[in-house]
């Protein structure tokens, strides 16, 4: 067995141990556990109804071992990703009925990014366990994988690759976040030609640590895109220019950041944990505004100080385990996909339109 696939077998056994002792403490009460009894979320303009029964899959049929990530199609078809051998993607409707189901027998399913190509729409699914960045069109044919850093002679031999989530920039580059592996961003251009890569471990500000999650801020217009890293360990997402410079960061303090998914001018944020990492079942969504300020927090609570600053987020236990991912119809309802919960599908969170 190489030393990659080594790793990626000590990640998949060590992901496995930590879901299991989460099941173990929570059913004896020996950890905080969500009650999932909230249903209604968020406050002001960014209020939600909860609803668990939005998707019609049948477990048997359809099972789902984490539902790790989600995209939606320009069909509004929702496509959610899970590391379920036997149906790594599974498409629903805007009902929740399923469509179609796909896998590539992959046990690791984690990163899921869509985007076009050359007019047509395409996935981007990483797992971190056979070290591997795939791109497929929507029914799951593999267009082709990414080199990964020690055949391109960037790592060495002992450093680890486990690439847990992709973002596509206007131009076409793709960037590859290493974030269960050494931590670095790779860049690669439209044709699958490496550029450049940046972050990695250390102490510096332009340095990550569980760089987990990655997207492109367009908001601001074209000419004037981010990308955005979490470093979840360090409870915050750092700000990068395209070329990989280091531009700031944006703080969280007491959440665990999985993914930024930017919605008109809002960004969208899974904490998978809060008040410590990794600590059981208390996972949440924030929703930021264009000066990255927090707008809500779904599921959780927010603590300022007397100037107004945030210096805590904490879950309120009454609605999500560990939140793996969210994203945004064009009606402004949210979908939440949960890691380490039982298997749960995605959960629709219903606008609820704000008095006039």
């Amino acid at each position: 067995m190489s030393l990659q696939r080594a790793f990626g077998k000590l990640n998949e056994l060590g992901s496995d141990a930590f879901i299991a002792g989460t099941r173990f403490l929570s059913k004896r009460n020996w950890v905080s556990t969500s009650s999932a009894d909230a249903r209604i979320v968020g406050a002001g303009a960014f209020r939600y109804r909860v609803d668990h029964d939005w998707c019609k899959a049948m477990p048997d049929a359809v099972p789902v071992k984490n539902a790790h990530e989600m995209a939606i199609d320009a069909d509004g078809h929702l496509y959610l990703l899970t590391d379920h051998p036997r149906n790594n993607v599974i498409v629903f409707d805007r009902d929740g009925c399923v469509l179609d189901t796909w896998t590539l027998g992959l046990r690791g399913a984690h990163g899921l990014t869509i985007a076009t190509q050359d007019g047509r729409q395409c996935l981007w699914i990483c797992d971190p366990y056979a070290a591997q960045v795939i791109q497929t069109t929507l029914k799951g044919e593999v267009l082709r994988r990414l080199p990964g850093p020690h055949a391109l002679g960037l790592y060495r031999a002992l450093m680890p690759y486990a690439p847990t989530q992709t973002a596509v920039a206007p131009n076409g580059d793709i960037y590859v976040a290493d974030g269960y592996g050494s931590q670095h961003v790779l860049q690669f251009d439209a044709a699958g030609n490496f550029i450049r890569h940046f972050g990695g471990k250390g102490s510096a500000p332009e340095n990550l640590d569980f760089a987990h999650g990655i997207a492109i801020d367009s908001r601001k217009g074209r000419g004037h895109e981010v990308l955005l890293v979490t470093s979840r360990r360090q409870s915050c997402i750092k700000r990068f220019s395209l070329d990989g410079h280091y531009l700031g960061e944006i703080k969280l303090p007491g959440g665990y950041p999985c993914r930024p998914v930017l919605h008109g001018e809002h960004m969208l944020v899974s904490l998978c944990w809060s008040g410590a990492h990794m600590k059981p079942n208390s996972g949440f969504v924030v929703i930021l505004d264009m000066h990255d300020r927090l707008c809500t927090a779904l599921g959780g609570t927010a603590t300022r100080d007397a100037q107004g600053e945030l210096v805590a987020l904490q879950s309120s236990y009454d609605c999500f385990h560990h939140v793996h991912d969210v994203c945004a119809d064009l009606s402004g309802n949210l979908y939440v996909a949960q890691w380490n919960a039982d298997g749960v599908y995605p959960w629709r969170l219903a606008a609820i339109a704000a008095p006039a």
